[in-house]
C-alpha cells in the first residue's frame, strides 16, 4: 500500500484540445448506454428533486442523465474547458445542470446542501485526496451518500483491453485510450487503499466493491444523534 495521505500533491485536470477529444471518446453508444444504467441505479431511491452533486463530471453525460430523472444536479469541474462542454452539452440536451469549474479540496457549497455525491474517473487525479473526502463529507447531508467510481489500480492489462474494445472507439482511439489507461494505474487507488484512505477521513469506513477495471466505493454521512 502506499502513502495515500500524501500520494498526489497537485490535482490533473485537461484543457483545449484534449479535453475536447476526451469528451468526444466518452460519447460512445456503448459508454452512454452504461451512464443511463448507472444514473437509473443511483437515483433508485432517492426522493424526487433531491440535490445532487457530481465532482468531475468531465462533458457533463451522467449529470445530464440525472438531470433527466428529475434530480437537481450540479457539477464541478477543474477544467474550464470541460465546463463550457458540459454546459452546452446539457442546454443540448435541455435540461439544466449548474456546472461550474472548482476544486473538490475546497467544494464552494454550504455544509449539508447534497443528498447524494457522485465521482466517476476522476478521484485518482485528485491532489488531496482525504481532503476532498472530508469536503464530501461536509456538503452530504446527515445520511446522505457519495459513490465514487474509479479505476483499481490492480486491474490487469487484459482487463484494460476488455474494458476499451467494449468502448467501440475505432481502431486508433482505442489505442490512444489504452494506453494512458494503463498509465493512470500509478495514480490509481486498490480497494484496500480506498479503505486507508475512508478510515482517516471523517466518514471513518466505507463499503467497496469491484468489477472488470473499476472500483466503486460508497460512503455514507452517518446521522447526528
Amino acid at each position: 500500500m502506499h502513502n495515500t495521505q500524501s500520494k498526489h500533491t497537485q490535482a490533473v485536470s485537461i484543457e483545449g484540445a484534449m479535453a475536447r477529444w476526451y469528451a468526444r471518446q466518452r460519447a460512445s453508444a456503448p459508454q452512454l448506454a452504461e451512464v443511463r444504467r448507472l444514473a437509473t441505479r443511483l437515483g433508485d431511491g432517492l426522493p424526487a428533486g433531491a440535490a445532487v452533486l457530481e465532482i468531475g463530471p468531465g462533458p457533463g453525460y451522467l449529470a445530464i442523465e440525472l438531470a433527466r430523472l428529475g434530480f437537481k444536479v450540479t457539477g464541478l469541474d477543474l477544467s474550464r474547458t470541460l465546463v463550457e462542454i458540459a454546459t452546452d452539452n446539457a442546454r443540448q440536451a435541455g435540461v439544466h445542470v449548474d456546472f461550474q469549474r472548482g476544486d473538490a479540496a475546497a467544494l464552494p457549497f454550504a455544509d449539508r446542501t447534497f443528498r447524494l455525491i457522485v465521482c466517476v474517473a476522476a478521484f485518482k487525479n485528485f491532489g488531496s485526496p482525504v481532503r476532498a473526502l472530508n469536503e464530501m463529507h461536509r456538503v452530504l447531508g446527515d445520511g446522505g451518500t457519495a459513490v465514487i467510481q474509479d479505476m483499481n489500480k490492480e486491474a490487469s492489462n487484459a482487463a484494460i483491453n476488455e474494458e476499451v474494445r467494449g468502448m467501440d472507439l475505432g481502431r486508433i482511439n482505442s489505442l490512444m485510450t489504452k494506453v494512458p489507461l494503463r498509465g493512470l494505474r500509478r495514480r490509481a487507488y486498490s480497494p484496500a487503499d480506498f479503505q486507508h484512505l475512508a478510515a482517516g477521513s471523517a466518514f471513518g469506513t466505507c463499503e467497496v466493491h469491484t468489477s472488470g477495471i473499476s472500483v466503486e466505493v460508497r460512503l455514507t454521512r452517518r446521522p447526528r444523534h
